[in-house]
């Protein structure tokens, strides 16, 4: 099994503004160091490969300050070191600075079969099921993880 993670967030502006430049100038190389971290299987990404800000995600169809992170891992601890000891971690702390401040979960990881590329969908699924349920084994997030159903993360 893999483990699929998903945060979403509302930008404070638009994305070729200045209030988010230092963020969107950042995006591809903190997506690059993802991508050579141990652990990282893939990422959803626009045709130029820098990020996935072009994505829309359902019920945000319109929303340009939307923006969308989908990737998957080999398991929790590859994604929570990227997360929160890389170089990632200092975007992370400043997060506030570039989005608005969510009143709802906007993270949700999920295990899925290793081969398995999930869409902007079944991500959506899994978001709604956190919102609605709090963390369960099929929609959990950092703070209150589940072990991979095949025991193996």
């Amino acid at each position: 099994m893999h483990l699929a993670q998903l945060n979403v967030g509302r930008l404070i502006d638009r994305a070729d503004s200045a209030t988010v430049s230092e963020f969107m100038n950042a995006l591809a190389p903190i997506n690059l160091l993802g991508e050579v971290s141990p652990g990282f299987v893939w990422r959803l990404a626009d045709d130029d490969g820098a990020g996935a800000v072009d994505q829309r995600f359902p019920g945000h169809e319109d929303d340009e300050r939307f923006i969308v992170n989908l990737t998957v891992w080999t398991d929790v601890a590859s994604l929570r070191h990227f997360a929160t000891r890389s170089g990632h971690a200092m975007y992370l702390r400043r997060r506030l600075e570039w989005f608005e401040k969510p009143a709802e979960a906007m993270t949700v990881l999920w295990w899925v079969s290793e081969g398995h590329t999930p869409d902007v969908d079944e991500a959506a699924d899994r978001l709604a099921q956190i919102r609605r349920d709090g963390a369960t084994s099929d929609a959990f997030d950092m703070q209150t993880t589940f072990p991979d159903p095949e025991g193996v993360g």
